[in-house]
């Protein structure tokens, strides 16, 4: 097993067969939503641009709660329309949508009784923008999680990582979780409708218990919500792989790469390196390939935008999937791993061979299969012709790629 894949219950007998998943194992693609007050800095304080990952500005600069929490007299989004974020999603040909409900920064995307500070009660926008997405992703067919910092909260005095404001050796993490998470929970999985996720993240040192109660606590309430296994201790529904992490190999495990279309997760403003679509569909049916879902992120601004140069890179995923979807969804990993420049998927009888680089002269060359047929996706009418040589499968196709980003060979049994 790759040792950056965090382990979860999908270790236990029975756990890789539990039908409350089969849901998510045939969705393989979902939109990851970091917004919060850290988009107003945008990864600059006190015009000092902070190193790291957006989000984390109020961490990474020691910002004291005084001066961070005035953030959210200045937080009025007004471009934000939950209906063009999921309407993204569906064009991105995503399934699913998790949406950080509260980040490490303590502040709630939600009206929450247990805090004044949240969207509705301490920013001029005073709309819950979770309901909003709820009903959105309703009307078009989209789950909708929320992630949720059950350990890290750096405004809560009893929350774990901010010992610039507050005394580490007097906090009452219990009491934090028990009185403050577990109610907030709670609303999050009662005030939305179906709750299709609760993605927990950076556990550090929340105990088994502690883990355990809360798993119990969402599974209650909902029994059909999954958990992310970032809730610790080994618990939860499916693995995550560390942040961007892809393993090297197939992993038999219910797992998801949560990652980011370029270097950060909340908006920050000079981060410029963008990953390519191209290399978003290759990271896409190489995860699927060895068993995993892809959680790609975006990251709106201030105003509620999601950055042009990440809608540009989804929507071409989805014009992709729109022909090639059939080799991703519903998919299991094929029986060619390991070759560079190659990807299997297979379902029904067929095995869809995902050709990254496309061969000059269009000579396939992989392991012995007993195929009966091969195609492109793109063009089932386009009948490729097959030969055996030795212990190897070849395979002609066109002389030139048909689709420069990834194309997909059907393969018959």
């Amino acid at each position: 097993m790759d040792n950056a894949i965090r382990t979860d219950r999908s270790q236990r007998p029975g756990a890789r067969t539990d039908p409350r998943l089969d849901w998510w194992r045939d969705a393989k693609f979902g939109m990851f939503i970091h917004w919060g007050l850290y988009a107003i800095p945008a990864g600059v304080w006190n015009e000092e641009a902070i190193p790291g990952i957006g989000e984390w500005i109020m961490l990474r600069a020691r910002i004291p709660v005084a001066e961070y929490e005035k953030l959210a007299a200045a937080f009025d989004p007004v471009k934000f329309d939950a209906a063009a974020w999921v309407s993204l999603a569906k064009r991105a040909g995503q399934q699913y949508l998790v949406i950080t409900a509260k980040h490490h920064d303590g502040f709630c995307l939600f009206d929450s009784a247990l805090t004044d500070y949240d969207i509705v009660d301490a920013t001029p926008f005073k709309r819950d923008v979770l309901k909003e997405l709820a009903e959105a992703c309703q009307r078009e067919g989209i789950k909708l999680g929320f992630y949720y910092s059950q350990t890290q909260d750096w405004h809560h005095p009893d929350g774990d990582g901010n010992d610039w404001d507050y005394d580490e050796a007097q906090k009452d993490f219990d009491g934090y979780i028990h009185n403050y998470v577990a109610p907030q929970v709670r609303e999050l999985l009662t005030k939305y409708g179906p709750i299709a996720i609760i993605w927990f993240d950076t556990p550090k040192g929340i105990t088994t218990e502690q883990s355990q109660f809360l798993l119990d606590l969402v599974h209650e309430i909902q029994p059909a919500c999954l958990v992310c296994g970032r809730l610790g201790n080994g618990l939860g529904d499916y693995a995550s792989a560390n942040d961007n992490h892809i393993p090297g190999a197939l992993v038999d495990l219910d797992w998801e790469t949560p990652a980011t279309i370029n270097d950060t997760w909340g908006f920050k403003r000079d981060d410029h390196n963008w990953k390519s679509a191209r290399e978003l569909i290759h990271k896409l049916a190489d995860i699927v390939s060895k068993g995993g879902a892809y959680l790609l992120n975006v990251g709106p601004t201030a105003e509620g935008i999601i950055p042009q140069p990440s809608v540009e890179r989804l929507e071409a995923m989805g014009e992709w999937l729109a022909v090639n979807g059939e080799s991703i969804y519903g998919t299991r990993p094929g029986p060619i791993q390991g070759m560079d420049g190659y990807r299997t998927t297979q379902k029904d009888g067929k095995i869809y061979l995902h050709v990254f680089d496309w061969p000059q002269g269009g000579k396939l060359s992989l392991p012995k299969l007993a195929v009966t047929t091969a195609h492109l996706l793109a063009d089932p009418s386009q009948q490729l012709r097959m030969s055996q040589s030795g212990d190897q499968l070849v395979i002609q196709g066109p002389t030139a790629a048909p689709d420069l980003d990834n194309t997909v060979v059907v393969l018959e049994l």
